[in-house]
């Protein structure tokens, strides 16, 4: 069958390379793609307008369709797909909000009763202000909107969580923050598959979120990820009962079927687990940890999830361990240099995994072209080994002034 897979970053170029290695495909296309994923998907050039790309699907016959990144399914490239009568893995605009729009998430948590921190959300600057005056720090402030994982403000002191609201507020396009207590513990993703009735969670894993070693500096869309986390079996039991089911149900009661996948952001917290977020796809940089151990095939799983027969599907995973180091452009995340040269190993080392994220291709060879350009991706029978198999991977590509960190994974070990 023909497949395209939506988007352009790292988690595209995983979903490329799993979707790859079904028997079922005979055709995959990526838009708009990047240098990497050539190897194995032909390049559509797209100039993001969800409804000209599937136009485009219509006339060239795709039968199935993986939307990578959360800005296409906030836009609707669901709906505007299934409107032609093409499948698509990935939730409907209105049901991709629980991304979109964070207020909307947390009223919808509170609604049916998924732990979360508690909030409020402001428009204007004074009430955000005078509520912070009233909290104190630390805090939390973000940004309600998509921000591309660089939108929240851990604030340790009063002034930084007013600047950080702010920063919203009062710019140019006014917006919408959501302002909640602190919550502490380990950081802990559970991405699960659902067809709107069944879920199916997949291996749990830990994002890294900060740019520097020992969680410091700016928040980042993820420089790092391990899969799977020693999550207790009671403990993805409990998520699974109290988060992702009462999601599900409370969507569904409001009319709306969710099928794709949920991405939860939890807080491992003394009084239990804690919603962060909730996001309507992928996680990047999880998935390109979380792929290469899935042994199920790729898009039997998509077509179980859009054809609502996902209860019937048994996941399968290869043992061992994975770890993805994010390597970025000099300047992330405030103001990444592109047009770098950039080169990958001619052989990729043993057990490592090369996915491209930011990348274009010159005359001369590969050059930056945004912010995270690389995932190094290592594999292996353990936590250690595979982290081993990533930092050699790290040290096999030639990327000067590259940032990345060390540590992805450490506390593991």
């Amino acid at each position: 069958m023909k497949v395209l897979v939506v988007g352009s970053g790292g988690r595209e170029h995983a979903l490329v390379w799993k979707a790859a290695q079904s028997p079922r495909v005979s055709q995959l296309y990526a838009a708009p793609g990047n240098p990497g994923m050539a190897e194995w998907a032909r390049l559509i050039p797209w100039d993001g307008e969800v409804h000209h790309l599937a136009e485009w699907a219509l006339q060239e016959g795709i039968e199935l369709t993986l939307v990578g990144p959360e800005g296409p399914l906030v836009e609707g490239i669901a709906d505007a797909f299934a409107q032609r009568g093409l499948r698509v893995f990935g939730p409907t605009q209105r049901a991709a909000m629980i991304e979109g729009s964070k207020s909307f998430a947390k009223d919808l948590m509170r609604r049916y009763g998924i732990p979360t921190a508690q909030y409020r959300s402001f428009t204007e600057p004074l009430e955000a202000l005078e509520y912070l005056e009233t909290q104190g720090a630390p805090i939390v402030v973000k940004d309600s909107g998509l921000a591309a994982g660089k939108g929240v403000t851990v604030a340790t002191t009063l002034h930084q969580a007013k600047q950080a609201a702010l920063n919203i507020l009062s710019g140019p396009e006014p917006g919408e923050i959501v302002v909640e207590e602190f919550l502490s513990g380990p950081e802990v993703t559970v991405l699960a598959v659902t067809d709107g009735v069944s879920i199916k969670p997949l291996l749990p894993s830990q994002d890294h979120k900060r740019l520097g070693d020992g969680d410091t500096g700016p928040m980042t869309g993820g420089m790092g990820a391990v899969c799977p986390y020693p999550l207790p079996p009671q403990t993805l039991a409990q998520i699974e009962a109290e988060v992702l089911r009462p999601l599900l149900e409370g969507l569904r009661s409001e009319g709306v079927l969710y099928q794709g996948v949920i991405y939860a952001g939890l807080m491992l917290t003394a009084g239990g687990p804690k919603v962060l977020e909730f996001n309507a796809r992928f996680g990047d940089p999880e998935a390109q940890a979380i792929l290469p151990l899935l042994q199920t095939d790729l898009i039997e799983l998509a077509l179980a999830t859009v054809e609502g027969r996902l209860g019937g599907l048994e996941l399968v995973w290869h043992p061992g361990a994975a770890v993805c180091v994010v390597m970025a452009a000099p300047g992330y995340p405030n103001d990444p240099q592109k047009g770098l040269p950039l080169q990958l190993p001619a052989q990729a080392p043993e057990g490592v995994l090369y996915f491209q994220a930011g990348t274009r291709q010159d005359p001369n060879g590969l050059i930056t072209a945004g912010g995270r350009v690389l995932n190094v991706v290592g594999v292996g029978d353990t936590l250690a080994q595979a982290l081993d198999r990533a930092y050699q991977g790290v040290g096999a590509v030639r990327f000067e002034r590259a940032q990345y960190r060390w540590d992805i994974g450490r506390k593991l070990r």
